[in-house]
């Protein structure tokens, strides 16, 4: 919801710019670039700093997850999770894979899986890394700790 964002900013007034944009190039933009649309010099400026805040939240998520695993201050966690709930996010589309062994049956990935025996609740298995992109996984992830 990039006009939610703008406005938690205090910048709504480019929104219109950023309707025309897709989310790669909005994340994308440059000082140059936004001059060149007549944007004022500060708005610019908060502008290009917000959006290299975005590029940087699975850092930050990252970084949450692992402070809270650590008996780190939930309190602070949790305002720093709003404040990215406020940020375009886009949905995360992983790459297909490629069917097992050259063959597909018909059913979906891990289909055979679906109704295996869970492990034991005490025998945790390691969570696999989030792909790079994936904010909303990690987002998850440390909602989840």
């Amino acid at each position: 919801d990039v006009p939610s964002w703008l406005k938690s900013l205090r910048l709504h007034k480019y929104a219109a710019l950023f309707s025309q944009m897709t989310y790669e190039e909005m994340m994308t933009l440059t000082e140059h670039h936004l001059e060149s649309q007549n944007v004022t010099k500060g708005a610019r400026h908060k502008i290009a700093l917000s959006i290299q805040k975005l590029r940087e939240r699975q850092s930050v998520l990252k970084a949450l997850e692992k402070d809270i695993l650590e008996g780190g201050n939930l309190w602070t966690a949790l305002q720093e999770l709003q404040q990215i709930m406020v940020t375009p996010i886009k949905a995360f589309r992983p790459p297909p894979a490629p069917p097992a062994n050259g063959a597909h049956d018909g059913a979906p990935p891990g289909a055979a899986d679906a109704f295996a025996p869970h492990p034991a609740a005490d025998t945790e298995a390691p969570a696999a890394p989030v792909p790079d992109g994936d904010i909303p996984g990690q987002f998850t992830r440390v909602m989840g700790k």
